[in-house]
């Protein structure tokens, strides 16, 4: 097991008090294998990915769980121990390759910069190592593009920039945070299948932060719905999408165009998802769950295996328990 995330818990403050927006949150990530992180925004999904680097905002801090990242616990490490962490141990791809590149450097040193902040290395042997980069993430004319500035470059090799920066240490952990949010389906679907061949290359583990199901399918191994900052099921990914257990993960798939009978309203999710400074009591979901029994508003039902899935529901445990 490469990473091994338990019980990770971190904490905002809100309203004069100390909110968790990260809350318990455990997983595993395995050579090779990509498992999805899934959920509305402001969930807590981009804040749990931030906070495996330490990355997370000044005013948010990690209160309890742990970190394992080769059996080492990384929260235990010290401020420079994490910068020898971060891009060559673990890197991420942020969302907006937009706006994530430096607008007035050129992307080639861009990228020859992340390879010489973490090995010792010539000007010259980075610049041949970020050309092979480039080549490597399919980004044609590499030579060329070496030279350009980001704004001369469409969104999508843009995103392979970046791509190529996260690669340029062969970190052993990807961590990618809406990687195709702002490219069009076709590029989508390239960048998509470059990370899932990249992904088996370098063996690497990957943890894709998305909103969007129909990315989950394309490239996921394993599936997490994150809800309210918990994670409320988790299954292999066909398991998941074709067998959902939660109320909450039912309402999603439901409302994907396509799974309902022709001409068929979609289904909705009633409600909002409620401010992390007002939590309700119980389950997180109970004011919009159809299911929401007594005992839903009186603690968080934790993660227990059903068949070839976790999930954190009374409801599901019930008719488990009845059976």
């Amino acid at each position: 097991m490469l990473l091994e995330v338990k019980e990770l818990t971190c904490s905002l403050r809100l309203a004069g008090q100390e909110v968790p927006i990260v809350d318990g949150v455990s997983f595993n990530l395995q050579a090779g294998k990509c498992l999805a992180l899934v959920g509305e925004s402001g969930c807590g999904k981009s804040m749990t990915a931030l906070s495996l680097l330490r990355l997370q905002p000044k005013v948010a801090h990690i209160v309890g769980g742990q970190v394992l990242l080769s059996g080492k616990n990384l929260l235990g490490y010290s401020v420079p121990q994490m910068y020898q962490v971060r891009g060559r141990e673990m890197s991420m791809i942020f969302q907006e390759p937009m706006t994530s590149l430096n607008p007035v450097v050129r992307v080639g040193q861009q990228v020859m910069e992340a390879v010489m902040l973490h090995e010792q290395v010539s000007k010259k042997a980075a610049r041949s190592r970020s050309i092979e980069l480039f080549k490597r993430v399919k980004i044609p004319q590499p030579e060329q593009r070496f030279e350009a500035y980001p704004h001369q470059l469409s969104g999508g090799l843009k995103q392979r920039v970046m791509i190529a920066m996260a690669l340029s240490t062969r970190p052993k952990v990807l961590l990618a945070d809406e990687p195709t949010t702002a490219l069009d389906v076709t590029i989508q679907a390239q960048i998509l299948e470059l990370l899932r061949e990249l992904l088996q290359d370098f063996q690497m583990a990957m943890l894709l932060i998305t909103h969007d199901l129909g990315v989950v399918n394309q490239i996921a191994d394993d599936i997490a719905v994150m809800y309210a900052g918990r994670i409320v099921e988790q299954a292999e990914r066909r398991q998941l999408l074709t067998q959902p257990q939660h109320p909450y993960t039912r309402g999603l798939l439901g409302a994907l165009p396509g799974r309902a009978a022709p001409k068929a309203a979609l289904s909705e999710i009633t409600g909002s998802v409620p401010s992390p400074a007002h939590w309700p009591s119980g389950c997180r979901f109970r004011p919009r769950c159809a299911e929401a029994m007594e005992r839903c508003g009186h603690a968080f039902p934790e993660l227990i295996q059903l068949g070839e899935t976790r999930v954190a529901c009374f409801a599901r445990q019930t008719n488990q328990e009845d059976r």
